[in-house]
């Protein structure tokens, strides 16, 4: 069957209908072959996982019904994008694939440019649109703050009011985690995903969980409601951030006045906005993903990383009471609040001492909310290699006691430590009767996290004496950094900003 006039639009991590300007293009246009390709090859990457996949079937179970109301259900595929594509393109005679811009990983990268390559052999236009902030093609950020505000601030994009019906092509079943072969990956208390679930999660976060949010947000205990929990949402693009940003705007009209409302809402939309810089930061540099920002740092740690002190972290049992208590609270959920994270990773990379890009994978394997452009610019943010950010090496102690006052979230996912008493709960080695749980019921510390934290800024100086430090940090700073008016910004980014919102 030859469709003239038609599009196949290409759902990758914008799985919505609402404000896609992609969709309305190819709606415009005529008929629209709506498309999910299943990467097999992608789900076998060392960053992806089965928390993640279940979270992408649910958005996809939502986006399949959406698009099925309009007349038209979702189509989806197993197999590698190419042959997908051009089996479908010679089936039914399309002429014009449209998706949106993707700032992905370095293997989403690689095969859209197969991609683009197949397209102009074949004769096939390959459209791709901008769905958020971020911009392709920059030479630098001057002007990127007001080119990325103003398509925020424009209108969404409308969705189609109807999708002709595509005769003689099967939907396909979305497949479970065990036909891609993923490893068992339990998540108990994982989001659940989908347009339904976003909108709800939006509404409870400006209607009432908001109101506190930049008070709450530190806390793993606090911030479990007091953060938005929008982030996995947005990675998928059930919601966009410009509908996000906008209905943040009109909260802050609804509550204006109220107690707390005003500086959470203004907290929130700065996250929004700073979402967008990082990915900006992957988009212009997709090397981050595998190489450090600034060369000085490539060798600093061993790269024959210590698979003991790997494990102990990963799996929450490094004998640090309070990292242990968020590492275990993340593989549990999926999702971890913004200290908490830049926490893990500091103490990773200065304490024990590991490199980002073996620690990098596992973190996003754990976070439901994976979104590329914003994990590697922050891993690296967080070990100290971008050339452009001040050293920040968090004290896990510290944290325990000023964020957990009480025990409650450490006991909670540490239970071998319930019954020890506040004064010594982060400090159990402090205990009298450590001698009946240290190496038995629960491990040693690792490491000395004092004398480790010193090593690591003595460490630190020296790679950033190099003869040509300065020069390349002002580079990239000219590349990377945020802007204030025209000219760069020597302040570092906000180096506990992980962005989960």
């Amino acid at each position: 069957m030859v469709m003239q006039g038609a599009s196949i639009l290409w759902f990758k991590r914008d799985l919505r209908i609402h404000d896609h300007p992609a969709l309305a293009r190819a709606a415009a246009r005529g008929p629209v072959l709506p498309l999910y390709i299943v990467e097999p090859d992608y789900w076998a990457l060392p960053d992806t996982s089965a928390r993640q996949w279940a979270f992408t079937a649910d958005c996809l179970a939502d986006l399949r019904a959406e698009l099925a109301a309009l007349g038209q259900p979702l189509v989806v595929r197993v197999g590698d994008a190419v042959e997908v594509l051009r089996g479908l393109v010679q089936a039914h005679g399309i002429a014009r694939l449209v998706s949106h811009e993707e700032t992905g990983n370095l293997w989403t990268f690689a095969r859209d440019r197969r991609v683009a390559e197949w397209a102009r052999a074949a004769g096939v236009d390959w459209q791709e649109m901008a769905q958020s902030g971020v911009v392709r093609g920059l030479r630098d950020r001057d002007g990127w703050a007001a080119r990325r505000d103003a398509f925020i601030a424009a209108a969404p994009a409308a969705a189609p009011e109807a999708l002709a019906p595509i005769p003689g092509i099967e939907p396909g079943a979305i497949p479970g985690a065990g036909q891609l072969r993923l490893a068992a990956d339990p998540c108990p208390h994982r989001q659940g995903g989908g347009r339904g679930a976003a909108q709800a999660t939006l509404a409870s976060f400006l209607e009432v969980r908001g109101r506190d949010y930049r008070r709450e947000m530190s806390s793993p205990l606090s911030g479990e409601r007091g953060c938005s929990r929008l982030s996995p949402h947005l990675a998928l693009g059930t919601l966009s951030g410009r509908e996000a940003a906008q209905a943040a705007e009109a909260a802050k009209a609804a509550h204006r006045g109220a107690k707390g409302w005003g500086a959470s809402l203004k907290s929130f939309e700065s996250r929004l906005a700073w979402r967008d810089h990082f990915m900006q930061k992957l988009e212009d540099a997709p090397r981050i993903e595998t190489q450090c920002l600034h060369s000085a740092f490539e060798d600093l740690r061993p790269r024959d990383l210590d698979a003991v002190r790997l494990k102990a972290w990963a799996r929450g049992e490094t004998g640090l009471p309070f990292v242990d208590a968020c590492m275990r609270y993340l593989n549990a959920t999926g999702w971890l609040n913004f200290r908490m994270r830049s926490m893990l990773t500091a103490v990773a990379s200065y304490h024990l001492w590991l490199d980002w890009r073996a620690t990098g994978p596992h973190l996003a394997r754990m976070f439901t909310d994976y979104e590329p452009g914003i994990h590697w610019s922050q891993m690296q943010m967080q070990s100290g290699t971008t050339g452009m950010n001040a050293l920040r090496i968090y004290n896990p102690i510290k944290q325990g006691v000023d964020q957990d006052p009480e025990g409650v979230f450490t006991r909670r996912w540490v239970p071998e430590l319930a019954d020890l008493p506040d004064h010594c709960l982060q400090e159990p080695w402090k205990w009298e009767r450590a001698g009946t749980l240290l190496g038995r019921r629960y491990p040693e510390p690792v490491v000395d996290i004092a004398t480790a934290a010193r090593a690591a800024r003595v460490a630190i100086k020296e790679a950033r004496s190099c003869a040509d430090y300065r020069d390349e940090s002002r580079r990239l700073v000219a590349r990377h950094g945020s802007r204030k008016g025209r000219a760069p910004r020597r302040r570092t980014d906000r180096a506990q900003m992980s962005l989960d919102l």
